[in-house]
């Protein structure tokens, strides 16, 4: 019955918005926490603000790099890109786009109140050549720039003037602006209504300066948290696209009459992080000391999890364990390092107790349950694994509107993080959540736990600047072996994507787990 009654609610959500032939109606576990894109580099928000904003630099169908709102683009010096903007580009309000809005983008994304100051940190300086040409300036040979803005979305410098959001707001403080729930792009669709975490409705943008390859005239996004009322919905044709798909359900649709599962691998690496910064963690029974600054500490919970065995009942198969933060198709990937230490809780077990702690210790594990595959239950399952060594782990799951604000302030001793580097390349996850924590720099913006080894610093700025591809990959290699030999992280899996989608529906699955409205076709 109450399964009943929240689908009911569900079907009535949705038939608000009167659902025609060429409307397309996703639902998500979890719903994009603003509309701002400059606040927050989290997957599931850059996918639904894409539709909204550009970037100077996106992506094909293939994933590899395409022109957007610049044109082409090339290095004038070894510092300095040059980039050619696309004329005729107005915003949804009809403002022209010119070189005004990318300076003035470009230095809000590097603002204090937003997630990019990390992806924008390697620039110096931007500068206006004439009303449709930019040039923007690194601090160091940089050859991934182009790469690393193809996240980073363009607005409109006398929107945001006028609406006071000149500035990204800080989302760990709770603290919001007009562009939290307004947005105002150049890209395929407009926001039409936005309710959050009930309701986003996006609608064509019929003065798009580019080609739309689908139909989809207009998008109802309705974040459906409970698993099983999402797949009802998908199956009853409530909704006609939903993800992720729970791994236990992708039979039961494959076998229904009207949808289908459309599995795929995912660049996203889901991993583990310590506290190794404060002398006492917030959130354990260990006192006047932190268990995580000690390698065999952290070694032991590695060796604790079995991680053959969550892929197996948790993941159902659909997960590739992993030893390191990038997966198969990210640059700098290598297999011949990808190799776990081995299961054995008698090891883990002697490094403990090597370590002072023979009878264990108590820590708080924070994850969300909303946010990744099967993320609570990873969790759980992770808890149960430390208990057989002495570990008692106090869960703490909660929703991605509560966790991550908590988590980006650095509020935890231990958590689950999921990182895609957006650029598909090693460099920008060694720079994001391996580089040691520097506020004022960007880097280390996702280094939540302030692991830090300067050595290992050292070398992910060389990275950044070297444009030898064997010597860039060799001392990629060198990075994570450093990382790994300090067992930084503690790695688990790259998770499939399985995104259950309606008979009538085509639409483009990308390994970044990025859904472009302007690839879906409806069935009329």
């Amino acid at each position: 019955m109450k399964l009943k009654s929240t689908l009911l609610a569900v079907a009535a959500t949705l038939a608000v918005c009167g659902a025609q032939a060429q409307t397309v109606r996703i639902a998500n576990q979890g719903d994009s926490l603003s509309l701002d894109p400059h606040s927050l580099n989290e997957s599931l928000q850059l996918s639904v603000t894409n539709n909204i904003y550009e970037p100077l630099v996106g992506r094909g169908k293939d994933l590899n790099l395409a022109p957007a709102l610049a044109t082409s683009w090339k290095q004038t010096s070894p510092t300095v890109w040059r980039f050619e903007l696309r004329k005729g580009v107005k915003f949804h309000d009809g403002t022209p786009f010119t070189a005004d809005d990318v300076v003035f983008s470009l230095r809000r994304a590097a603002d204090d109140g937003g997630d990019f100051k990390g992806v924008v940190g390697d620039i110096k300086e931007v500068r206006k050549v004439n009303d449709f040409v930019v040039d923007v300036e690194t601090k160091a040979p940089f050859p991934i720039l182009p790469d690393q803005l193809s996240t980073t979305f363009i607005m409109s410098k006398k929107w945001c003037e006028d609406n006071q959001a000149t500035r990204p707001v800080d989302r760990r403080k709770g603290l919001e602006n007009a562009a939290s729930f307004r947005a105002n792009g150049t890209g395929p669709y407009r926001v039409r209504e936005r309710q959050p975490n009930v309701r986003t409705t996006f609608v064509r943008n019929g003065a798009y300066w580019g080609k739309i390859d689908g139909n989809v005239q207009e998008v109802i996004f309705t974040p459906i948290g409970n698993d099983a009322t999402r797949v009802a919905a998908l199956l009853s044709g409530e909704i006609d696209v939903m993800e992720p798909v729970p791994l236990q359900d992708v039979e039961r649709i494959n076998a229904s009459a009207g949808a289908k599962v459309i599995v795929g691998p995912e660049l996203r690496t889901i991993f583990l992080g310590m506290d190794q910064k404060r002398d006492e963690l917030q959130f354990s029974n260990v006192k006047g000391k932190n268990p995580f600054k000690d390698k065999r500490v952290r070694q032991a919970f590695y060796q604790a999890i079995d991680i053959q065995g969550i892929q197996r009942t948790v993941m159902r198969g659909a997960s590739r364990p992993t030893a390191l933060l990038v997966g198969p198709g990210i640059n700098g990937f290598a297999a011949d390092m990808d190799k776990r230490p081995p299961y054995d809780e008698a090891a883990a077990k002697k490094l403990l107790a090597d370590a002072g702690y023979p009878n264990g210790f108590e820590v708080t594990m924070n994850c969300p349950n909303d946010r990744y595959v099967n993320d609570a239950r990873i969790c759980q399952a992770v808890a149960a694994n430390l208990s057989r060594v002495g570990i008692k782990i106090n869960l703490a799951a909660e929703t991605k509107g509560t966790y991550f604000p908590k988590v980006l302030r650095r509020d935890t001793s231990f958590y689950m993080l999921g990182w895609t580097p957006t650029t598909y390349d090693a460099h920008n996850a060694l720079n994001a959540l391996t580089r040691c924590v520097d506020v004022n720099a960007g880097t280390g913006q996702f280094n939540l736990g302030a692991y830090c080894n300067p050595e290992l610093d050292k070398l992910t700025l060389a990275i950044g600047s070297e444009t030898d591809k064997k010597k860039r990959d060799d001392m990629i290699k060198q990075a994570f072996k450093i990382h790994g030999d300090d067992i930084g992280h503690l790695p688990l899996h790259q998770q499939s994507l399985a995104w259950g989608v309606s008979k009538k529906v085509s639409l483009v699955q990308l390994a970044d787990n990025f859904m472009p409205f302007k690839w879906i076709t409806i069935q009329k």
